[in-house]
């Protein structure tokens, strides 16, 4: 894939950035090296190769998925100027 002026001003354009026509020509080089990189990732071979989270083996630290309200409702509607069993009580605003 190779990038003409016309696509680096577009890009320019959408990221709103100011670009003058003597910057055109090294910024299509710059995305052009960009895409040939990638294009060279696509060559590597990947079979069997685990996704990881780091460089250094280690298992994802999870948390229980357990559900519960915190323990601390009372603290948090303790400032509301009225509650009803531990929810805000707010005025109707539709009729």
């Amino acid at each position: 894939m190779s990038v003409d002026a016309t696509t680096v001003r577009r890009i320019a354009h959408l990221a709103r950035i100011a670009v003058s026509d003597a910057e055109v020509p090294h910024l299509q080089g710059e995305l052009n090296a960009m895409l040939a990189f990638v294009e060279q990732l696509s060559e590597v071979n990947i079979e069997g190769v685990e996704p990881m989270t780091s460089v250094t083996p280690m298992e994802m630290k999870k948390r229980t998925d357990a559900v519960n309200d915190g323990e601390i409702a009372e603290i948090i509607v303790r400032n509301a100027p009225d509650t009803v069993n531990d929810f805000f009580l707010v005025p109707k605003v539709v009729e």
